[in-house]
Order: C-alpha cells, then structure tokens, then sequence
C-alpha cells in the first residue's frame, strides 16, 4: 500500500460527531466512500457530496452559422479565452474552442468562474474553413483572388510550401494567426518554415502556382 493515503475532511461517528475530523479514504465502493478517522481509528462508510455543476449557455460558430446548446462544468472553473472542450449535444459532436466570454451587462472578459458567466462563445474547430488570399504570380495585388479551404482542424500550412485544392495551386507566402490561437508569439508569420494549425489561422497568403503548372506542359 502506498505511504501517501487520499484525505478527506468528515464527521466521525465515533469520536466526533459534530466536527469534521481527517479521515483517510480506505476504498471507494457502491457510490460510498469507506474512510478511517485520524483521531480514533474508527471505521465507517461516508455518502460524498455530489460535485456541484453549473450549466452554461454556449453559442458555436460553425462554417458561418451559429447554434445554441448548454454544457456542464463544475461550479469551481474558469473558463479562458482558448479553453477547447468537446460539445456533445442530439445535433453535434465537436470540438469547440472559447472565443469570447460575456458576463452580465454584455461585458466581455478573457475569464471567468464559471458560475458568473452568462453565454460562452465558441467556434468548431474539427473541422475549420481557412481564408487564403492568392496573389498573381507578377505581384499585381489589384489581380489577387481569395478562396476557401475547408479541412481539418490539424491541418498545417507551411510558409514555403506549395497547396493544391481543386483547380488551384499555390506557395504560401504568409498567414496571420487568430487572436484566440495559443502558443504563437505575434499576429504574423512570413518566414521560410513557419507553421499554422488550420484551426489557428485567420487567413494565409499565397502566389499563384497554377499557370506555372499548365505552361509546365
């Protein structure tokens, strides 16, 4: 048996009625707890309190509609800008990511217990759709077209490296992350190398590849 014992605070039937008392959880078992007071050595079985939740309203971004739906969460966390979690409801299976967190009177903060918290913001990111601005290979920004890349949250753009969806071929220039993506030290990335998850991006920047590919023929 290990030397360091799960501790809990407990009324001791023996010894204590009245006052809680250090009691050392022997064995859990049948939804009690079998615990052995520190004072006396008195063994007895305690009902535990339930863990107290508080349930949330939480407003998902997904591919530029949005739906309601409520979580659980213990009554003791915080919830941060950042935080993911999976979302679990009769319509969808996901994982979002907290982007705005609003207390009463519309006021918005980076955190909060969760008990303070009127509705968590929130958008998926198992599945996320990544603007990308294509430019002409001549430079010509007036020319430059933009597009939409649906993939997995995961997937990595690497400045440097050449894309290909559907009819378009392109190397990443540049992206700028999301002010929610974590891990990132600034807004904007160009050099050779640097990488984004597709759920971090805010838009990549490319130069067309795709009439260099057809005059390759």
């Amino acid at each position: 048996m290990s030397d360091t014992q799960d501790r809990i605070p407990t009324p001791c039937p023996s010894c204590s009625p009245d006052l809680e008392t250090v009691h050392e959880v022997l064995s859990p078992g049948g939804g009690s707890l079998t615990v052995r007071c520190g004072e006396c050595g008195h063994v007895h079985k305690i009902q535990p309190e339930p863990e107290r939740e508080v349930t949330l309203d939480v407003i998902v971004s997904q591919d530029g509609e949005s739906f309601t739906a409520n979580v659980t969460t213990p009554e003791d966390e915080t919830v941060e800008l950042g935080d993911e979690f999976l979302l679990e409801t009769d319509e969808v299976l996901a994982t979002v990511r907290v982007t705005s967190i609003e207390l009463e009177e519309m006021k918005r903060v980076e955190h909060a217990p969760a008990p303070d918290i009127q509705t968590v913001w929130t958008r998926e990111v198992d599945n996320v759709s990544v603007n990308i601005t294509i430019h002409p290979q001549d430079g010509r920004r007036e020319d430059s077209r933009s597009i939409t890349a649906h993939v997995p949250g995961d997937y990595e753009f690497t400045v440097g490296e050449t894309e290909s969806f559907g009819d378009d071929e392109f190397e990443i220039d540049a992206f700028v992350v999301r002010s929610d993506a974590e891990g990132y030290f600034r807004d904007r990335f160009e050099e050779e190398g640097d990488t984004v998850l597709a759920k971090d991006a805010k838009r990549v920047y490319a130069y067309d590849e795709t009439s260099r590919a057809w005059s390759a023929w």
